[in-house]
């Protein structure tokens, strides 16, 4: 009898005995492993498509998310503190010299710079056989034009009359046609350039042209400066979009058809 006991207590015992709990380093290796593995996918996706992210944030999102800024803005009707006076400082420039000048650049921003280039660009990229560089200067800069008017009739701004301007306009006001047209032409010119040796003569000639477009057309009193800010970050987001559309399969321009890109 105190046997059978003895022998039920022990069994009872022995089996009540919890568990021992898992060592809690043993998942330590595979977690570190698993980060190791997501650290080196990171950094392999980094090489291999590292500018064309860094494109994608700076040339397209972050100039949509400034174009949605200036436009939502305009559609309720609020006006921008800083474009009187910038307009006013503007005029306060104005002399015969300046005048000129800026007729000048306001010119080439559009009927005898802008436009001409866009066309014999296309053109002549598709007689040497670039044609999927051709493509994209054509989508780039006619697709700016098209945006370009819809935009002007969906916002249907009226134009700044602080003043009679020397080169009056009398189609609404946003966005800056001459920017937009000036921006997406640099923008279209500096990705074709890039991977050559023309990389940073292209860049510096843009640096100078693109504002000094803009700025005509603030000295002239016909656009207001957010009218040019909104142009360049529509065209910058557009010309980026189609050019990651366009090169998706073919990493840079110049590059064949099988080509590592």
């Amino acid at each position: 009898m105190n046997s059978s006991t003895s022998s039920t207590t022990t069994s009872s015992a022995a089996t009540a005995v919890p568990p021992s709990p898992p060592e809690p380093a043993a998942g330590r290796p595979a977690a570190r492993e698993l980060l190791r593995e997501e650290v080196h996918a990171g950094g392999s996706l980094l090489r291999r498509h590292g500018w064309r992210l860094v494109l994608l944030f700076t040339g397209l999102l972050l100039p949509l998310w400034g174009f949605t800024e200036l436009a939502d803005e305009v559609r309720e009707g609020d006006g921008f503190p800083f474009d009187a006076p910038i307009l006013l400082a503007a005029g306060e420039l104005a002399r015969e010299g300046f005048d000129r000048l800026f007729l000048l650049f306001s010119a080439l921003g559009y009927e005898y710079g802008v436009v001409p280039v866009d066309i014999a660009l296309v053109l002549l990229l598709a007689l040497r056989r670039h044609y999927r560089e051709s493509v994209f200067a054509a989508f780039a800069t006619g697709g700016s034009g098209l945006l370009n008017v819809a935009a002007k009739q969906a916002f249907a701004r009226e134009r700044p009359s602080l003043w009679e301007s020397i080169a009056p306009e009398h189609n609404y006001s946003f966005p800056s046609g001459h920017a937009m047209g000036s921006m997406t032409l640099a923008m279209v010119l500096v990705l074709l350039a890039w991977p050559t040796r023309w990389r940073w003569p292209v860049v510096a000639a843009m640096l100078v042209f693109v504002p000094m477009v803009g700025l005509s057309r603030v000295y002239l009193g016909v656009h207001y400066p957010s009218d040019i800010l909104a142009g360049w970050a529509a065209a910058s987001a557009w010309a980026v979009g189609v050019y990651l559309l366009v090169f998706r399969w073919h990493g840079r321009p110049w590059r064949r058809a099988g080509s590592p890109g």
